[in-house]
């Protein structure tokens, strides 16, 4: 392959003037500059990219960290987040963390030493501090589903808190009164967040109408993870019509646990899932769900963070905040009794 020096000397020019021609061509003459042109053409030279970016101090790279790439609502967010850095000629590394801190802060560090212009990042749990140390670094840190407390970054997140009230309120306008929550731990914010909107949906509701909310936590919100679980929850008796699940894995590992035990959804159990991934309405049985963006969420996201790698010194952090909305399918339906009491009335 050619090398500047080539260009330089087969133009007759010096290697300052090749460099302009490639990086200020408004400093040249116009006729310099179509010769140094014609001649980097003729050649086929190519720039070296990484070496004009070290000197300029950019590389555009920016990192995703997400914690479990094998939900396809974190798939649809990645294509969000490439799509908008491919536009804006920018790279993208993806990091999974399989929901692991210690994987998580692994990854910061590398992203850290590879000196990406950008973090783009949903925590696996709370890790502010971490992320704190990074920004110092002069890195670029956007939170993605999940709003960004107590740091000076960007953040786009989703309603949580609306979205777990959602999930309640459609149970209980069916009739359900014994409900199973069946999610992940609560230091995951998203789960915490869901949690309170569904204790703050309780405190609308006549103390006559409370339905008892009963809780099993899964070590990973995985469908087989929920599969094992129903399996076992269900030898020990069904004392809930209703579940409300963490995630849409969750949801199809529970109907398919429930199923298995000849247990019909809805007629026995509803079943409400989360995020409304692309294949929930195309399951054996059309999946309920609390639908958020998730390819506007890492567009947005990737968007926002590629601004201000860009524009540092005009940019200005944004919190962006989605309100998911509740997607009815055949998965749930009102109780028995409900319906009996439909019919009286």
């Amino acid at each position: 392959m050619a090398s500047i020096r080539d260009v330089a000397k087969a133009a007759g020019v010096s290697l300052g003037t090749v460099s302009n021609a490639i990086n200020r061509p408004e400093v040249l003459a116009p006729l310099t500059l179509r010769k140094v042109q014609k001649v980097i053409e003729e050649m086929g030279f190519v720039p070296n990219a990484s070496a004009r970016n070290l000197r300029a101090g950019r590389n555009r790279v920016i990192g995703l960290i997400v914690p479990d790439i094998s939900n396809p609502f974190f798939t649809a967010l990645a294509m969000g987040v490439n799509d908008a850095a491919f536009a804006a000629k920018y790279v993208v590394i993806l990091c999974n963390t399989d929901e692991s801190t210690d994987k998580e802060s692994q990854y910061l560090e590398v992203l850290s030493a590879q000196n990406v212009e950008g973090i783009l990042i949903t925590p696996a749990r709370e890790t502010i501090r971490a992320l704190a140390k990074v920004a110092e670094k002069g890195i670029r840190l956007a939170l993605v589903d999940r709003p960004a407390l107590g740091l000076q970054a960007c953040s786009v997140a989703v309603n949580d808190s609306y979205g777990g009230s959602l999930a309640l309120t459609h149970l209980h306008e069916l009739g359900h009164r014994k409900i199973l929550l069946l999610t992940g731990s609560e230091d995951i914010p998203q789960v915490a967040d869901r949690n309170t909107g569904i204790r703050d949906s309780m405190k609308e509701i006549p103390a006559n109408q409370l339905p008892q909310i009963m809780e099993l936590r899964l070590d990973s919100m995985s469908a087989s993870n929920a599969y094992d679980a129903m399996m076992k929850k269900i030898e020990s008796g069904v004392d809930f019509t209703g579940i409300i699940c963490g995630n849409d894995l969750i949801a199809l590992g529970a109907i398919r646990a429930l199923r298995e035990k000849n247990i019909a959804v809805p007629e026995d159990v509803s079943v409400i899932g989360y995020d409304d991934i692309d294949f929930a309405g195309s399951a054996n049985v059309p999946l309920t769900s609390i639908s958020q963006p998730a390819y506007e969420l890492g567009f947005a996201a990737a968007e926002l963070i590629i601004s201000e790698c860009e524009n540092p010194e005009r940019h200005v952090h944004q919190r962006i905040e989605f309100q998911p909305r509740l997607v009815v399918r055949s998965s749930t339906a009102p109780t028995k009794s409900h319906r009996a009491n439909l019919r009286i009335s």
